[in-house]
């Protein structure tokens, strides 16, 4: 005896997990109150009883959300975020050109490069370096986005250096 398991889910798991995507996403943009606040010249005791406020009631929505959606919906969440994420892993398979494995390596080196530099460019010629946290960020995020460019060889180069016992093989004959 077989018996058959139906994937598709009522009406009402639609819009329970419409509505608790759209609760999650109401979570950061409420947090949008504390600048608009501070902007507004309220005063500092407000804006801070605004921000413990707000840490309650997103404790509180995310219980609303797990009462709305289910373990049901949870599992729906984490096949859509899982399905986003293993599509932006880079594959071992595919082979990168000459050219992206140029830029991929001026990605990766540059922010080493001037992390490591930073120190001695601030001992030698203080004020020369401008010090702005948006270019640090800036470096870090090309150091991952270079991960992405390199490739799905990359990370098993990077993996390999941290092994005592890897070895290098190549399959070109040069």
């Amino acid at each position: 005896m077989k018996i058959e398991q139906h994937t598709a889910q009522p009406k009402s798991a639609h819009w329970r997990f419409k509505l608790g995507i759209a609760i999650i996403c109401l979570i950061p943009l409420l947090w949008l109150l504390v600048p608009l606040a501070a902007a507004a010249d309220v005063p500092g005791s407000k804006v801070a009883a605004l921000s413990g406020a707000l840490f309650i009631f997103n404790k509180i929505l995310l219980l609303l959300v797990i009462a709305i959606m289910g373990k049901a919906g949870f599992q729906e969440l984490k096949q859509h975020i899982y399905g986003y994420m293993s599509s932006m892993v880079p594959s071992t398979e595919v082979e990168i050109g000459p050219m992206r494995h140029r830029i991929g390596l001026v990605m990766f080196c540059l922010p080493l490069i001037s992390s490591f530099l930073e120190p001695y460019i601030d001992a030698i010629a203080p004020g020369l370096r401008p010090n702005s946290w948006a270019l640090q960020m800036f470096g870090d995020a090309l150091l991952i986005g270079s991960f992405f460019v390199l490739g799905g060889n990359f990370w098993e180069k990077l993996r390999a250096l941290f092994i005592r016992t890897a070895r290098v093989s190549s399959t070109d004959a040069a």
